[in-house]
């Protein structure tokens, strides 16, 4: 064979190895390719979940902002919680600190709704929101048949089948006020990051729930004082004695056939007490006149 053939066998033979070696690495960087592509879809999954999470909390946050009603800040936080972790359901209870008792104060669904009004937790560590409230600390039970805290009775009484839980303090000022609780997770098992996720949402529950009692007994006291300026002029003229009480139970019956919104209720409850109150200002002499 001659010196030509052998370069040409060569050359061939080098193109060929240089062929392989170049498809090899091609092949590697499809690979990587592939692995990135998977990493950034991952991260912008993982990313768009955390928006998501964040807008729900911002979404939250505003409704609190624009609200004190007590029920409406309940209720818009067991909506923020089921959103925000993607649960069948979540519950609110409340510290009753004079007996040392849980109550459900809101809950979603019919089954909450049974609850609301005829079942108490003692604090102690019969049940998961007792042990919850009594230690301070949250809890994330992905099995609650086995978990010993479990109070049966609960689903007993609902008929409702609770199979994994986040369970974590409400906290004012240093001392519980009550526990929130995330139930049946959807898609998967809870997991610490939920965990994170709820108890950032409780502080600002524990804030809005605070917030409104306080409101609430600002219109109570707001209500009482209004009251007594009623009976002091019932004092002045005892002619017209219980006048303001039969005046204000007749308001509120009407009321009832009538198309008010519960602030227009709460302005004519206000108005009924104060009816008379110019009479505060009138000389006995002549309001007690023959």
């Amino acid at each position: 064979m001659g010196k030509s053939k052998l370069a040409e066998v060569a050359g061939s033979e080098a193109l060929q190895t240089l062929e392989v070696a170049a498809g090899a690495k091609l092949e590697e960087a499809m690979k990587k390719i592939e692995i990135l592509e998977r990493e950034i879809s991952s991260t912008i999954a993982i990313t768009q979940t955390k928006v998501y999470q964040l807008e729900c909390l911002a979404n939250f946050s505003a409704i609190l902002n624009s609200t004190l009603d007590t029920a409406t800040v309940r209720e818009k936080s067991m909506e923020a919680t089921c959103k925000l972790l993607g649960c069948e359901t979540g519950s609110l209870l409340l510290a009753d600190l004079a007996t040392n008792e849980l109550y459900w104060e809101t809950a979603l669904g019919t089954a909450g709704s049974e609850l609301k009004d005829s079942f108490r937790l003692p604090i102690n560590e019969s049940s998961i929101a007792g042990h919850v409230a009594l230690t301070g600390r949250p809890m994330l039970i992905n099995d609650v048949s086995k978990n010993p805290f479990h109070f049966k009775k609960a689903d007993e009484k609902t008929k409702f089948n609770t199979r994994n839980m986040i369970c974590v303090p409400i906290v004012a000022k240093g001392v519980v006020i009550g526990v929130l609780q995330a139930i049946n997770k959807v898609s998967t098992d809870f997991t610490s990051e939920d965990v994170g996720l709820l108890e950032a949402l409780s502080y600002q529950v524990a804030i809005a729930v605070e917030n409104a009692m306080l409101y609430t007994r600002l219109k109570e006291t707001f209500l009482q004082t209004a009251t007594a300026m009623a009976g002091a002029i019932e004092a002045k003229d005892r002619y017209t004695g219980g006048h303001t009480k039969r005046v204000l139970h007749y308001t509120l019956a009407i009321s009832d056939y009538m198309t008010l919104t519960q602030k227009e209720r709460e302005n004519l409850k206000l108005a009924a007490i104060l009816h008379d109150i110019g009479k505060i200002g009138i000389d006995d002499r002549v309001l007690k006149k023959q």
